[in-house]
């Protein structure tokens, strides 16, 4: 009997141990499938804070290191911007140049409540406090300063209408604050050497009185007719110039975002344009789990997400979210940093403001130009989806784009079409060279655009080294360089502050010149400015079989080259 009972226990016990066996196996299971197989399928196992709690832990370093694409006010300083080269004067500078950080192209959700300003900025609380001085000042001045000069920008608001918010497509006060410090980092660099830090001498009224007068051609200013553009540049020539300088300065129009000038309708660019844009999607479509990333995003982001969401659309509307530091849409949402969301960062209503960006006469350059009526952002009333976006599936999202623009950048496309779109800019910039080596009064020439302008020149000069992808107040730079001891003139291009000249397809190897940069034994690379005139008469149209832009503009009917 009682042997019997003991086997009777110890069997219970082999029982309640298979059992303990079987549930730590389980465990180690499920750990496995959400480690190896992924969030996404194991989402339904947690809440969601406790899958943003574990995601910020694991997820966040790897969203943060995008941020670069916003360029960080920190990250503009001077690196290989020259100025001084042992033997050589700087004879002038052409700056091309991105605006700054602004709102999203399309409308996000919850955007109201992401604080895009700019805390505790010196040059920028400077800025605010001149314009604010300045307005006062003026007769019938209203409380937020205008350009008052008579031109194309007459009345274009010098600031954004709010210091917090993220307007649709319109730039932000930390938008502001980048291009005041490229500016800051350009007087460093070029102020005192191009003379434009000088006094200006004095003329005298008929009043008897004297007042400032500068050359006027000594600086050339373009700006595409955008709000976001005209404030960068004035943003940036704020910290380069002197004040009275600044106020003394016109600002010419481009009508085209290529700065194509003349040579703007273009049917073989329209052409390439669209096999690329079918190339993209068809490249999104060989990557299902991507391509699902992408639709999950949009349609937790996007207020009207549009069936088929391109890449670069949903891209664009993540980097509004991480370039400020904010949280994604989510039940107890953590922002990239790990932190919890901030409460609202602004109570005013921005859709009191109207966009007054606008098409100038169609699409000239073959750019599309989007065209923006009232904004109405009722995000902040809106409920937000049930589900979250996840940080793995946006690490995912920036990572294919990256790879994506830098596919691009190789497409013989991409090259083709920057040859067509850049020619205008390109001429005008080799112009205003010749103009500063022949003693011309020109010695500085600001072109403020976009991230497409950028893409163009990089293309059609064959710079590749460079991420595809734009960041905010980014510049590209043309020194140009007069020798001490022969009449020999050269130019330097500086990308982002790296130095770029020997990728030029016309300056590589043996066809440019090294320079000791300063006493440390620094080099620079110089390119004869022949090589780019020449370029630009003899050989730019060589790769699309033509000579010159109309003919190299006629559609191929086999698009071959």
């Amino acid at each position: 009997m009682i042997l019997r009972e003991l086997v009777r226990l110890s069997s219970q016990n082999r029982t309640l141990y298979c059992y303990l066996i079987l549930s730590v196996w389980i465990f180690l299971l499920i750990a496995g499938m959400y480690k190896y197989i992924g969030a996404n399928n194991f989402q339904s196992f947690l809440t969601a804070k406790q899958y943003n709690h574990f995601l910020r832990k694991e997820e966040s370093s790897r969203i943060q290191k995008y941020q670069q694409d916003c360029n960080p006010i920190q990250t503009i300083v001077r690196k290989e911007d020259g100025g001084i080269l042992d033997g050589w004067n700087l004879q002038g500078v052409l700056l091309l140049t991105r605006h700054g950080d602004r709102g999203p192209m399309s409308h996000v959700k919850g955007m109201s409540l992401v604080d895009c300003g700019q805390e505790n900025d010196p040059l920028l609380n400077k800025y605010k406090t001149f314009l604010a001085n300045l307005t006062n000042g003026a007769t019938g001045a209203t409380s937020h300063p205008t350009w008052t000069k008579i031109g194309p920008f007459h009345s274009f608001p010098l600031l954004p209408a709010f210091a917090k918010s993220c307007m649709l497509g319109q730039l932000t006060y930390k938008g502001i604050a980048q291009l005041l410090h490229v500016g800051d980092v350009m007087r460093q660099i070029y102020g005192n050497q191009l003379g434009l830090l000088a006094k200006p001498f004095m003329q005298r009224q008929p009043n008897n009185t004297s007042q400032p007068n500068f050359i006027s051609d000594e600086i050339v200013v373009y700006s595409t007719r955008y709000r976001r553009t005209f404030q960068s540049a004035m943003a940036l020539l704020y910290s380069f110039l002197p004040t009275d300088r600044w106020q003394s300065l016109s600002i010419r129009e481009s009508h085209s975002l290529a700065f194509c000038f003349l040579d703007c309708a273009c049917p073989q660019a329209d052409f390439l344009n669209n096999q690329m844009e079918k190339e993209t999607v068809q490249q999104l479509s060989k990557h299902p789990t991507v391509a699902a990333s992408v639709q999950w995003i949009g349609a937790n982001l996007l207020q009207n997400p549009s069936p088929k969401l391109k890449a670069m659309e949903v891209r664009d509307a993540v980097l509004s979210i991480i370039c400020h530091n904010a949280a994604f849409p989510c039940k107890n949402s953590f922002n990239v940093n790990g932190e919890m969301s901030r409460q609202p960062a602004s109570t005013t209503d921005p859709s009191e403001i109207i966009n007054i960006d606008q098409d100038d006469g169609g699409n000239d350059a073959g750019v599309e130009i989007n065209k923006f009526g009232e904004h109405s952002d009722s995000s902040e009333t809106e409920t937000l989806s049930n589900g979250c976006i996840e940080s793995n599936h946006v690490a995912a999202l920036l990572s294919y784009t990256n790879w994506q623009g830098q596919r691009e950048s190789e497409h013989k496309f991409t090259k083709h079409q920057g040859i067509l779109r850049a020619y205008g800019i390109i001429r005008s910039i080799v112009n205003y060279m010749l103009k500063m080596v022949s003693g011309d009064k020109t010695k500085f020439v600001l072109y403020s655009g976009h991230d497409r302008t950028i893409q163009f020149l990089t293309a059609a000069l064959g710079i590749k080294s460079q991420n595809y992808i734009v960041p905010y107040a980014a510049r590209v730079i043309f020194e140009v360089y007069k020798s001490d001891k022969e009449t020999e003139f050269y130019f330097r291009l500086v990308y982002n502050g790296i130095d770029v000249t020997r990728e030029i397809d016309f300056c590589e190897g043996g066809k440019s010149l090294r320079v000791t940069k300063d006493s440390r034994g620094n080099k620079a690379d110089l390119c004869p400015i022949e090589n780019i005139i020449r370029f630009i008469h003899d050989d730019y149209f060589t790769t699309l079989n033509a000579t010159n832009f109309k003919d190299a503009c006629t559609v191929q009917k086999k698009n071959e080259f």
